[in-house]
Order: C-alpha cells, then sequence, then structure tokens
C-alpha cells in the first residue's frame, strides 16, 4: 500500500476513513525514533494527545517517561504510538470500524520500523497485538512472538494512577516488567550480533 513511513503518515494526517475525524483537532502519529529497537503501543490520544498531536503527553506520559529513565532511556530511544490514532468522544472505547480504519497505519509503523520488543500497554493494545482476548492481568511480564519481535505486554501507566499509585501492585508490576524491557533489547542485540558474525568453517566476504 505504501512504499515509505512517510507515505503512510501522510495519509494519516489527512485521513477521514471514520467518524472519529469530525471531531478531532489533531491525527497522533507517533513519537521518538523511527530507528529505534522499542516499540511501545497504547490504546489512542487522550484530550492532551489531541491538543498537542503527540503520544503520551498528560499524566500517563509523565510516568511513562518517568519508567523510561528509570531504565535509562529517553523518548528518543523508542518510538511510542497508539492503536488508533483520534481521540474519541469522551474518551471512550474505540468502536470495532474505527479500529478497522486505523489498523493499516499501525502495522505501517511496525512495518517500517521494524522494533525487535514492542510493549501494547494495557488490555485493549494487548488483545489488538496479540489478536487474542486476553486479560493484560494475566499475561503482562509474558513474552510472545509477534511481527518478528518480542511482545511484552505491560500495565497502561493510566492504571497505575488510577490503580493506588506507585505503593500499589499494579505499579510494582510495571516496574518490574520495565526491568524485563532492559533485558529483552539486551538479548535482542545480541541475537543480532551473533546473525551478523560470519560462521565457522565459512570465509567472509571482502566485497
Amino acid at each position: 500500500m505504501w512504499e515509505t513511513l512517510d507515505q503512510a503518515k501522510e495519509e494519516a494526517l489527512g485521513c477521514t476513513k471514520c467518524r472519529l475525524a469530525e471531531g478531532r483537532n489533531s491525527v497522533v502519529w507517533m513519537d521518538g525514533d523511527p530507528d529505534s529497537d522499542l516499540m511501545f503501543i497504547g490504546e489512542g490520544p487522550g484530550f492532551h494527545e489531541d491538543r498537542q498531536g503527540v503520544p503520551f503527553v498528560g499524566a500517563a506520559g509523565k510516568l511513562l517517561d518517568k519508567m523510561l529513565e528509570s531504565i535509562d532511556l529517553k523518548r528518543t530511544d523508542c518510538t511510542i504510538c497508539n492503536v488508533i490514532k483520534c481521540r474519541p468522544p469522551n474518551n471512550r472505547d474505540p468502536m470495532p470500524d474505527e479500529i478497522d480504519s486505523c489498523k493499516p497505519y499501525l502495522e505501517a509503523q511496525i512495518k517500517f520500523i521494524a522494533p525487535r520488543v514492542i510493549v501494547p500497554l494495557g488490555n485493549f493494545a494487548t488483545r489488538f497485538v496479540l489478536e487474542q482476548k486476553v486479560s493484560i492481568s494475566r499475561v503482562r511480564g509474558q513474552r510472545f512472538e509477534k511481527f518478528g519481535a518480542i511482545v511484552m505486554p505491560t500495565y497502561h501507566p493510566a492504571a497505575v494512577l488510577h490503580g493506588g499509585g506507585e505503593d500499589s501492585p499494579t505499579a510494582r508490576g510495571l516496574r518490574e516488567d520495565f526491568e524485563s524491557i532492559r533485558d529483552l533489547l539486551a538479548e535482542a542485540e545480541a541475537k543480532v550480533q551473533a546473525t551478523d558474525e560470519p560462521q565457522e568453517g565459512t570465509q567472509q566476504a571482502l566485497f
């Protein structure tokens, strides 16, 4: 459909395929580095994201930034996007036809960015990525293979904010999962290096 990520972005920014286009202020494409090995996927834009055109800039976004800092990463070290690119009215759940309309854009992001580690945040994104009706409380921290990447779901930062704060079991689980993200990135990098190394008994090409 598209030959580059920029082509997909250009179409998304003018998209009118579903009713969400009527009430949006911004199409929220993504944030971070499109060459990153790490991708976070949320559900959809909220009030602040719709205003600024950037994902995860509200309270949940500040917590995500804090969690990244805890493993020595910044936004510029990953890519951050959502399943849907426009804010649903009053932050309601996206409708099935809205999801279908937006699906090609997320698929393009995954295809062209080709992350080695994908972290869906919360129930909605996890069910979309895994294509299974699962509960985040049951699968968080587990590893799956999808899109040629390691997929490890975790809690949405908003679940911590609404579920007891930094001392809650949800917050502890989120911290544990971010420590695992650090390990998964190191593991993915080691696999790439092993693949790039010439095999024993073979002669490395000079040209």
